[in-house]
């Protein structure tokens, strides 16, 4: 039987639960891990529901495998049944990012039990992560970003709002999902600056440049008072029938301003967001200000993007030096 915790937590023996909750089908050790482990990140860390959800596809993929195999409790696991699963995951053709992302959820499940008192030393905790391929972000050049921002007509108030949401997005680096929940409490005085909710329900203020507070205030000002038609509303970007847009919506406006820039790249959002990161460290801007404006809890991830630098310093070089 697993330890149980320490009592000032207050949580339950991990491996005395009498059933796993409903449509789990994992043995009853290994079930309630799993969901106080959830718990634990949804209440202590603060994880968004979309990284919890998937956290949690890992973990039950991963565990009802090892359950399947004789597994029923945690302090069980050995590393050789993870290399296995791994194994098995990988012969099915899962790529390595994949991999290495199901691993990551399986240590912090064993750490976290680990913390509780539930198992002893994780059998993983030194296992190397599978390597994964450096993949660089799909950017757009300033050209092309320019001729995708121009596509919609600002003469209907749908062609507004799409101009307004596609200068928002380049201008400041948001997801999508901060773009679209956009709220009239979260515009800053005279639009200077916008305050985005991000993930982990993290604020930051991103400074709003010239064009996309004009392409806002265009919409504010015109299309979206037509679209309400009196009525009220404290989202910025509105639907059809004034209710607030959709990511999916948002997917198609990017899409459909490509196609009419005659931009043959596959584009999403995100694009968008990736080039507004690229272009500030091209011109000289500090990686850590990048950082604070993308969101990014670490420096590592926003690194990336000096790699893509570094690939346009070498095309001016082999431009410009008489020996490039």
């Amino acid at each position: 039987m697993s330890p149980e915790p320490p009592k000032s937590r207050r949580r339950p023996k991990a491996g005395t639960s009498k059933a796993p909750a409903k449509g789990s089908g994992l043995p009853p050790d290994l079930d309630l891990a799993r969901r106080e482990f959830l718990s634990a990140m949804r209440v202590e860390a603060g994880l968004a529901s979309r990284t919890l959800e998937a956290y949690g596809r890992d973990l039950t993929r991963a565990l009802s495998w090892l359950a399947n195999r004789g597994l029923k409790r945690l302090a069980a696991l050995q590393q050789e049944q993870v290399l296995d699963y791994l194994k098995f995951r990988r012969d099915n053709g899962l790529a390595e990012a994949t991999l290495a992302r199901e691993l990551v959820s399986l240590r912090m499940l064993l750490r976290y039990a680990q913390s509780e008192g539930w198992i002893g030393q994780s059998p993983i905790a030194l296992l190397p992560a599978p390597k994964r391929k450096a993949l660089l972000p799909n950017v757009l050049s300033p050209k092309e970003v320019e001729r995708l921002l121009a596509a919609p007509d600002t003469q209907h108030w749908r062609d507004q709002r799409d101009r307004a949401l596609l200068e928002i997005i380049y201008a400041t680096g948001a997801r999508v999902s901060e773009a679209v929940s956009l709220t009239t409490d979260s515009l800053q005085p005279e639009l200077t600056s916008l305050r985005l909710h991000g993930k982990g329900d993290k604020t930051r203020i991103v400074p709003l440049g010239g064009p996309a507070r004009e392409a806002l205030t265009t919409w504010l000002e015109g299309g979206r008072k037509q679209q309400l038609k009196g009525l009220q509303s404290h989202h910025v970007f509105l639907g059809r029938s004034q209710k607030p847009l959709t990511r999916g919506t948002a997917w198609r406006i990017v899409r459909a301003a490509a196609l009419k820039a005659g931009i043959q790249n596959h584009l999403s959002p995100h694009t968008l967001r990736h080039s507004f990161a690229t272009h500030m460290i091209e011109s000289g801007g500090d990686l850590r200000a990048v950082q604070e404006m993308l969101g990014h809890a670490s420096i590592r991830t926003t690194e990336v993007y000096t790699h893509l630098d570094s690939e346009h310093v070498r095309s001016i070089h082999r431009l410009f030096h008489p020996r490039g």
